[in-house]
């Protein structure tokens, strides 16, 4: 909608102005005002009424009064004019009914307008003003709230990684002690001292696990992921991670099993996080089925990547916590009853590996049914060099 009349003074404006060269108003402003002004009344109530300045001005006729133009009384008389006038289906502005009374005359009028029209300009000046600079103070607290956050993030993996490394020495010297203990290089030992000893190792195994986690996470919480990326024989990694486990689910009176194709194309990954990533999947798989329940870890071949699958039997995530599962030194169940022990890292970090790995974990999963935790690695490119030599011979 182009301006070609300022609407206070009806003076020619050129669209291109900011203000009007007659009498100065702010023209974007004027024209704003008019349109808000025209498009918030009753459509029936603008018939047959000129459109003017004075629909910028709202209460025009206290304006008068507090200025000592008019008096309250003439103020009333105008109203009931402009009731009267509407009432026959003509409606009027205040300042038509108070020109047609006689009350005021038009240079006086025109000059209340244009009084209040600039106060709105300013006004508005002044909140657009006070607005910004709430956004920027805002802005600043936001910013200072994130850098010391940032600090805090920072201090917590500097403190998790000391401790770690810390509490590693002298666990390797427990460690060490305890296996020559069990081999007898310091002595024989009694069946009970040797049964002792077991627990001891299985101790020492769990306890050196959660030190090994919090150390990786410290690691992936400064961005220490390190990937040395190359092409994995698929068949061997997943062989090598589950034969870590099936004594460990057989002594649960759980079922492990792995479902591969003959022929597995080799991926693009690190190694050893990616076995740890298939090794935690399998751990967490393990630990929440019941004995008698299933787990398995699948292979699917797809056109470009590989898809590596873990599902279980367990007791399943409920849908609106299934986010939990992946915050750090979070536990579904936080209760101090709970049955399952761990620091709560282990998903977390698979997904921060994974995201390295520019993949994502997925999860679906039926609460009292079981879980399947899956995710994609791409085909390196010999292997894709490999399938398109065969099709074409």
């Amino acid at each position: 909608m182009s301006i070609s009349n300022c609407p206070l003074c009806n003076y020619p404006a050129n669209p291109q102005d900011r203000h009007c060269q007659n009498c100065g108003v702010d023209l974007a402003l004027a024209m704003a005002m008019t349109e808000h002004a025209i498009f918030n009344v009753d459509k029936e109530a603008l018939i047959n009424v000129p459109v003017s300045p004075e629909v910028l001005v709202p209460r025009l006729g206290e304006y008068l009064v507090e200025s000592g133009v008019l008096t309250g009384k003439q103020l009333h008389a105008a109203l009931n004019y402009q009731r009267e006038q509407a009432d026959k289906g003509n409606p009027i502005l205040m300042g038509q009914a108070l020109l047609w009374l006689g009350l005021i005359d038009q240079p006086a009028l025109d000059k209340a307008i244009t009084e209040q029209i600039i106060q709105l300009q300013q006004a508005l000046r002044q909140s657009n003003q006070e607005l910004e600079h709430r956004v920027q103070e805002r802005t600043r607290e936001l910013q200072s709230a994130m850098n010391r956050l940032t600090e805090l993030n920072q201090l917590k993996a500097n403190f998790i990684a000391n401790i770690s490394h810390e509490l590693r020495t002298p666990l390797t010297h427990i460690k060490g002690y305890a296996e020559l203990m069990a081999d007898q290089s310091l002595g024989g030992i009694s069946p009970e001292q040797a049964d002792a000893l077991k627990v001891m190792e299985r101790s020492i195994i769990r306890l050196e696990g959660l030190i090994n986690d919090l150390i990786k996470f410290s690691e992936t919480a400064k961005g220490e992921i390190s990937l040395h990326l190359k092409p994995i024989p698929v068949r061997i990694l997943v062989e090598a991670v589950a034969a870590k486990y099936t004594n460990r689910a057989r002594a649960e009176q759980k079922t492990l099993s792995v479902t591969t194709p003959e022929t597995i194309p080799n991926v693009l990954g690190d190694l050893e996080n990616l076995s740890w990533v298939l090794s935690q999947l399998l751990e967490n798989a393990i630990k929440f089925t019941p004995a008698g329940g299933r787990v398995s870890l699948s292979v699917v071949p797809k056109p470009h990547f590989i898809t590596f699958g873990v599902t279980d039997t367990g007791r399943g995530i409920p849908p609106e916590r299934m986010d939990e599962i992946f915050e750090a030194f979070h536990q579904l169940d936080g209760s101090p009853t709970r049955q399952q022990g761990g620091t709560g890292l282990g998903l977390a970090l698979v997904k921060r590996i994974l995201s390295a790995h520019q993949t994502d974990i997925q999860v679906k999963s039926v609460v009292g049914k079981g879980s399947h935790f899956s995710f994609s690695l791409p085909i390196t490119e010999q292997n894709l060099a490999a399938e398109k030599n065969d099709h074409s011979a």
